[in-house]
């Protein structure tokens, strides 16, 4: 599914707390200085959270340049992995379990339950 729609044949989670109001530039450096990974790497989406848990940044290299996403819940918070300073890879089913407010980790622990808006 993921590498249908992006071409994304690997997902990476920064575990732990990232600056949020970093750019392109802040966050590739992050993933080669902190994590030791290549962002230049095609079809790897990198993922940073910061403290609020509420929204995510994900970092890709398409080949010819950079795409930054992010998203923000409108209700709830995700449940980030905050205890180590590592990267994790994710498969496609810890992934969904992210986006579903779930720690993609140890999904059977679920923190706050994310809620619609009435």
């Amino acid at each position: 599914m993921l590498e249908d729609a992006a071409g994304i044949r690997r997902v990476v989670i920064a575990c732990g707390y990232v600056d949020l109001r970093k750019g392109i530039d802040g966050l590739s450096m992050i993933i080669g200085d902190r994590y030791h990974q290549n962002p230049f790497e095609k079809g790897t989406l990198f993922l940073f959270c910061g403290r609020r848990s509420d929204r995510i940044k994900g970092l890709l290299w398409m080949g010819d340049g950079f795409l930054q996403l992010y998203k923000r819940l409108e209700a709830g918070s995700l449940s980030w992995p905050r205890t180590s300073e590592e990267a994790a890879d994710l498969t496609e089913e810890q992934f969904r379990y992210l986006m579903m407010g779930l720690n993609p980790l140890n999904p059977k622990v679920r923190e706050v339950t994310p809620q619609k808006p009435t």
